[in-house]
């Protein structure tokens, strides 16, 4: 029986352009696919003629041979456009189908080759005042440079390196298993598609060596725990002249002994006196960019009670304003007293029953709740 013309088995015109012979040739080979034409005894037969006519026209140069001479251009010895289908190997078939449907998605074909050096991670952690003015931290980071004996190539002398015999460049190889073909990485190139034929002696063929670095990093100002500062190009080098990874820096701030840090906002515990609190007065209190402040305390001030002195706290990062310091009181009782301190403190409780409005308030709240439990 005549071998039907390949542009009328793909549908297209003879002018059609590689895009559209492709475009026409992943519509038909899902259509005919024998997974979805189970009832169709000819689906088969017509899935590998399709793969037959697109194994030809694909090919720049037997789509000219085909062009010329038809189906006599891979007669009597010549190039045959159905290699692997003209003898009925049906699992050759569906892997070629399987590479063109979805080679785009796997790398066109596996080969690695030149392969891009990892992303490392340093974790840096930085003072409360650090992150505050902000500060230029000379790191050391371990890990792989591209090799000076080979200009990263892995050869000897920077020769390029050859494309692996075995796989022929394509970074696998495959094998027939009766009705599947097998495909695996090439045990020679290890999927690099390339082999070193006279490996440097100095990376030992790989194209990078271990050594460690040292850099200068700018740590902006308002930074806080999390941050993440991204140094492209300063991870690990690539393989066999690939490009290098990013090193990626994370910052964490230490505890600080006076603040306490929310965004922005710092937080600081002051403790005050007994009599500061009662009748007002005055304190110092520390801020982060090692200043003092002066502080009136109300009179009868409580402990918890809070305030602000704007514009003491953390800047924005990078840029945008400054926040605040919340100086939160916490009222201290004496210990240790003296006879005549316990005295006093007798002599003025007996005269302060109506200065403790809070006090007040709760026992009188109590009384109510203890009354309604006996009614």
């Amino acid at each position: 029986m005549a071998k039907r013309d390949f542009y009328e088995v793909l549908g297209v015109a003879r002018g059609a352009s590689a895009d559209e012979i492709k475009k026409a040739y992943r519509t038909k080979a899902k259509e005919l696919h024998p997974d979805r034409n189970a009832d169709n005894p000819k689906a088969e037969a017509q899935f590998k003629e399709v793969n037959e006519a697109y194994e030809t026209l694909k090919d720049p140069d037997k789509k000219a041979a085909y062009d010329r001479f038809g189906h006599a251009a891979f007669e009597g010895g010549g190039p045959r456009g159905g290699a692997g289908f003209a003898g009925g190997d049906f699992a050759s078939a569906f892997s070629n189908v399987f590479d063109d449907l979805f080679g785009d998605f796997m790398g066109g074909g596996g080969r690695q080759r030149a392969t891009r050096g990892s992303d490392l991670r340093y974790n840096l952690r930085i003072t409360l005042e650090d992150a505050f003015r902000g500060l230029q931290k000379k790191i050391t980071v371990p890990g792989s440079v591209a090799c000076d004996g080979c200009n990263g190539t892995g050869a000897a002398g920077g020769a390029e390196p050859a494309t692996c015999p075995t796989c022929s460049g394509m970074g696998k190889v495959r094998a027939q298993q009766g009705f599947f073909t097998v495909e695996r990485t090439c045990p020679t190139c290890g999927g690099m598609g390339q082999i070193v034929k006279n490996p440097c002696k100095s990376c030992g063929g790989a194209g990078r060596v271990e050594r460690e670095r040292g850099l200068s990093v700018n740590i902006p100002a308002g930074v806080e725990t999390g941050t993440r500062i991204r140094l492209a190009g300063e991870g690990e080098a690539g393989l066999r002249g690939g490009p290098p990874g990013d090193l990626y820096i994370f910052i964490e701030v230490a505890d600080h002994p006076l603040f306490e840090r929310d965004g922005m906002t710092l937080f600081c515990r002051v403790p005050v006196s007994l009599a500061t609190a009662a009748l007002g007065g005055e304190i110092e209190v520390p801020t982060i960019d090692g200043g003092r402040s002066r502080v009136k305390v109300p009179e009868g001030s409580q402990s918890g009670k809070q305030m602000r002195l704007r514009g003491k706290g953390m800047p924005a990062l990078r840029g945008g304003g400054q926040g605040d310091l919340l100086i939160e009181l916490a009222v201290e009782t004496p210990v240790n007293l003296t006879a005549r301190q316990k005295e006093l403190l007798r002599e003025f409780e007996e005269l302060s029953e109506e200065n403790n409005p809070e006090g007040s308030s709760f026992f009188r709240k109590v009384k109510s709740f203890w009354d309604g439990m006996k009614g």
